[in-house]
């Protein structure tokens, strides 16, 4: 007998609920922190510029040029249909999009034509807003912004690639140099013997009849994007070590002996080609003098380890955004996560972590602005960037990965998924702290400048004493500090400079930032009032405060 009983319809099983909405589009310059940062630093005319290029960052299209760029990885080609050696790397058309507007916002070169004040720092603005698309584009603009200091050791060479490589042009493309209106720099230091160690390089380089002309041979164990036009390279000379600049076209046309024997395959940064390229007799210019090679290259090194800094930082936000808006929009046990009492601690210990990332990059940025002026504060300020960034580069790198994967952890398996987003922003995060010197290598560096740069103490300490007196327990690290600087020692060297770094981060944010920031930051990093995860603030912290200033409405 068929039932007469009446059944209400039951919902769809496809039916989609308690799910956030895309983020895209959104504004990724809405940070209270980098636009302070910002202006303090003497970049404000820069403003509007950043917050355009902010809205292009958080906007649709840029984040879908991000996504395909990384799921469509660059393919190297060695030979062309007929056998020709080519060399060349096959990129998604996403990626050109993401180095056109790099380029074009002045994020490569551009600054050292620009002589306003400032201009370093709207770069790094700049960056720290792009960033929020793909990090793997980001290795060619930096390599190219660092390339020109250094390439200024030879002021000839300098006079024909600097008005190209400072260019707002991007133009893909091996073509000779001299007919191209723009060009990207890269670099080959590291060997497969060696690494950091550079100096057991083996490549050699031989001097021809022509003067300052040379030939290399050798093999690159780690030299990214390979289809930029010209390479800084460290070759062993008759007199040592040296540096060489190294174009893929030479001035008649014919292509360079620049073997890529393999693309890498990394476990992010997988928009980026990054190859072992071999040399054999490849025509290179020395660039300095002969055994002067690290002296030379080190300016290249100073200014990526502040992209590292500032990429690291970048990555902070981007994460934090993303974590923001998905707590906002999902609901858990009763009530929105973002009310969640344990949820908003992680919230705002994140967001500490990443004001502090942010304030410390601007800072840097503006000591490398002022190093490169002429006015009374250069000497101070390069001194202040020789060890202020190789603690930045060796602290803010190394929050990263952790950061990253609280972040994550926050959308919960949300997040573990490739759709999100956030997977791919992890796997990146480790690279930072690598690339340019591991956490050993950046820690014995900071040691290195502290015993052998001139102010380099003076200047730091000058930096902290702004502070003093503004809370008990910074006056206290920084008394920690001097007492352990004269005990300083390579196998305590990761303790010293986190100390370094986290002092530094606390006198930026006691003298900057709001009072719950600096209060809550000081309690934690300085005062012992911390757990060993994020989450972890004591119940006094003014949560409401940290968090109304850094998440985006």
């Amino acid at each position: 007998m068929a039932s007469t009983l009446a059944h209400a319809p039951s919902p769809s099983p496809h039916a989609v609920t308690n799910q956030a909405p895309p983020l895209a589009p959104y504004d990724a310059s809405d940070d209270a922190a980098l636009l302070e940062g910002l202006r303090r630093e003497g970049a404000e005319w820069a403003e509007p510029d950043v917050r355009r290029l902010g809205a292009l960052a958080g906007g649709e299209q840029a984040q879908e040029w991000a996504e395909q760029a990384n799921r469509y990885e660059p393919e190297l080609r060695t030979h062309d249909r007929y056998g020709n050696r080519i060399d060349e790397v096959d990129f998604h058309p996403s990626w050109h999009h993401l180095m056109r507007t790099a380029v074009a916002e002045g994020l490569a070169g551009a600054p050292w034509a620009d002589d306003r004040p400032g201009a370093h720092v709207a770069r790094t603005a700049g960056g720290l807003v792009w960033g929020h698309t793909d990090a793997g584009h980001g290795c060619p603009t930096s390599m190219t912004y660092a390339a020109v200091p250094a390439l200024r050791a030879q002021p000839e060479l300098a006079a024909v690639y600097e008005p190209l490589l400072t260019s707002r042009v991007y133009e893909p493309g091996l073509r000779t140099p001299a007919g191209k209106r723009g060009l990207l720099a890269g670099m080959g230091m590291t060997e497969k013997q060696g690494g950091s160690d550079v100096r057991t390089n083996t490549t050699t380089a031989t001097p021809t009849a022509e003067p300052g002309v040379y030939t290399l041979r050798g093999h690159k164990w780690f030299t990214s994007a390979p289809m930029c036009d010209v390479f800084l390279v460290l070759a062993q000379a008759p007199g040592g070590l040296s540096c060489f600049l190294v174009p893929r076209v030479l001035p008649d046309g014919s292509r360079n002996t620049f073997r890529i024997q393999r693309l890498k395959d990394k476990l992010g940064n997988r928009s980026n080609a990054s190859s072992e390229p071999e040399f054999d007799n490849t025509v290179a210019w020395l660039v300095g003098p002969e055994g002067r090679g690290v002296r030379t290259i080190i300016e290249m090194v100073n200014c990526t380890r502040l992209d590292c800094v500032m990429m690291s930082a970048a990555l902070m936000r981007k994460t934090l955004v993303e974590a923001g808006h998905h707590v906002r929009h999902r609901a858990a046990f009763g009530a929105p996560l973002i009310d969640q009492p344990l949820m908003r601690n992680v919230l705002a210990d994140l967001a500490l972590e990443s004001e502090a990332a942010t304030t410390l990059t601007l800072r840097l940025a503006g000591a490398a602005d002022r190093a490169v002026r002429a006015d009374g504060d250069r000497e101070t300020e390069a001194a202040f960037r020789r060890i202020a960034t190789a603690v930045g580069k060796f602290w803010v790198t190394k929050r990263g990965p952790a950061f990253t994967a609280e972040a994550l952890e926050c959308l919960g398996g949300n997040g573990y998924v490739e759709e999100s987003g956030m997977p791919r922003h992890y796997r990146e995060a480790p690279l930072l702290s690598i690339w340019e010197g591991s956490g050993n290598v950046n820690a014995l560096d900071v040691l290195r400048a502290l015993g052998r740069e001139h102010g380099t103490v003076e200047a730091l300490f000058a930096e902290l004493a702004l502070a003093r007196g503004a809370d008990t327990r910074l006056d206290a690290a920084v008394s920690r500090l001097k007492a352990g600087l004269g005990e300083a020692s390579p196998v305590g060297a990761r303790r010293l400079v986190e100390l370094m770094a986290l002092t530094l981060q606390a006198s930026l944010l006691v003298r900057h930032a709001p009072p719950a920031v600096a209060d809550a930051f000081c309690a934690t990093r300085l005062g012992g009032d911390w757990g060993h995860s994020f989450g972890t603030l004591p119940a006094g912290a003014d949560l409401d405060a940290v968090l109304e200033r850094s998440l985006p409405d």
